[in-house]
């Protein structure tokens, strides 16, 4: 019998169970038993399908699952598979039940696997799964691309103001506000059956894109500087757009969507003239200028007002 020694294997639960890393493997293949909370357990069910025994030991209290491994560590080299909550409590009671013995076995922690970056996108879309599945939240259920899109304008305008006020926290939360909008559109096609689109179809679709639109990158195109990739990246839209229906070569707003606050489709106005080489009429500029300051001036009496209403809002009883 080998002498005692305890192994406690930990994975991510966004990796296959079954993929292992080399002292994980070594680990498992030395023990003398394998020890699991329940056979039905990701890494419990990949080792039996190896050919691996598994011992099942059912629920316990932490500290009572400590003392247990420790006094079989003893005379037995013994590993726990981590369960997929990560065994809440367990490493402290492992300290506390070792740190009690004047000679307690030896204890490894063994990392199985390593998340890799994105992983958390996965914790993303099953946070989703489960809130739009029946058991889950009754208000996410219900919702539709119609009813969502508010949601999305705003978080969208609070990204900005987190950039302007320069608060990476603040900015980080923002951003997941707006992942969770795209995840939740995707979700909500997925269960209308709407022509096979789900979150998978929607960044598949986002590389290709990426893929395409820098062949500087990913092929043979000869784009070093920004210019150049500002251009090359307008020349190849330019061909998706003609093949997809045409228009985008003749007018420089052609899929600016109509209600593109006026300040940002002034911008890519001028971003595509300015990668397409355009200039324009002097008096037309002048007058969409004296436009968007009468548009400037309208919204502040309008945001004033907001203001004033609010300051001025009371309970009803």
């Amino acid at each position: 019998m080998s002498t005692g020694r305890l192994g406690l294997v930990l994975t991510s639960p966004r990796v296959a169970p079954g993929l292992l890393s080399h002292p994980a493997w070594a680990a498992v293949s030395a023990a003398d038993v394998l020890l699991t909370r329940s056979a039905d357990e990701p890494l419990a069910e990949a080792m039996t399908d190896a050919g691996l025994a598994v011992v099942e030991v059912g629920e316990h209290h932490p500290a009572e699952l400590a003392r247990a491994l420790v006094d079989r560590a003893a005379a037995e080299v013994v590993v726990w598979l981590g369960s997929s909550d990560g065994d809440p409590g367990l490493s402290d009671a492992l300290a506390s039940e070792v740190s009690r013995l004047e000679t307690p076995p030896e204890v490894e922690l063994v990392v199985g696997s390593w998340d890799v970056q994105g992983g958390r996108l996965l914790d993303v879309v099953a946070a989703m799964d489960r809130l739009r599945s029946p058991g889950g939240c009754p208000w996410d259920a219900e919702q539709t691309h119609a009813s969502l899109a508010p949601y999305l304008v705003e978080e969208a305008h609070e990204v900005l103001e987190a950039i302007d006020a320069g608060d990476p926290r603040a900015l980080a939360e923002e951003l997941g506000d707006v992942l969770l909008q795209v995840v939740f559109h995707a979700r909500v096609a997925e269960d209308a059956g709407e022509d096979g689109f789900d979150v998978d179809t929607v960044a598949g679709l986002l590389v290709e894109k990426l893929v395409r639109r820098h062949p500087h990158v990913f092929a043979d195109g000869d784009a070093t500087t920004p210019e150049q990739v500002e251009q090359e990246w307008e020349r190849i839209k330019a061909v998706e757009k003609e093949s997809s229906g045409g228009g985008y070569a003749q007018d420089v707003l052609h899929g600016v969507p109509a209600t593109l606050p006026v300040e940002l489709a002034a911008a890519k106005l001028e971003s595509r003239m300015r990668r397409r080489d355009l200039v324009a009429d002097d008096a037309a500029l002048a007058e969409l200028e004296a436009a968007r300051a009468a548009l400037a001036e309208a919204e502040a009496r309008a945001r004033a007002a907001l203001r004033a209403v609010a300051d001025a809002a009371r309970p009803t009883t």
